[in-house]
């Protein structure tokens, strides 16, 4: 994987995007890393993976509440229940 400037990246757009079609290319600005471009075929090929992921959790929701394992909230319970799936997410997202 390679590094480039935000500045280089400008300036030799042509030649980003033949690396990028090789590898990913990591763009920075100001020493710190602010996006990755990848090909084409590397980018559909995870949105694939995510989206084959997202079924199967959905497909295990399904059947989860096909079990029965499910709780009902009463409508005062909502705001509290919508902070705990906030407060997961970003729990997830600093693990990456």
């Amino acid at each position: 994987m390679q590094n480039l400037s935000a500045h280089d990246a400008k300036a030799r757009f042509g030649q980003l995007l033949d690396t990028a079609r090789r590898e990913p290319v990591v763009i920075e600005r100001h020493g710190r890393a602010v996006a990755v471009v990848v090909s084409k075929e590397e980018y559909d090929e995870l949105t694939a993976i995510k989206l084959a992921h997202l079924r199967a959790e959905i497909g295990t929701g399904i059947a989860e509440l096909e079990r029965g394992a499910y709780e009902d909230y009463k409508q005062e319970d909502l705001p509290v229940l919508a902070d705990r799936v906030k407060a997961a997410g970003r729990e997830h997202r600093a693990k990456k």
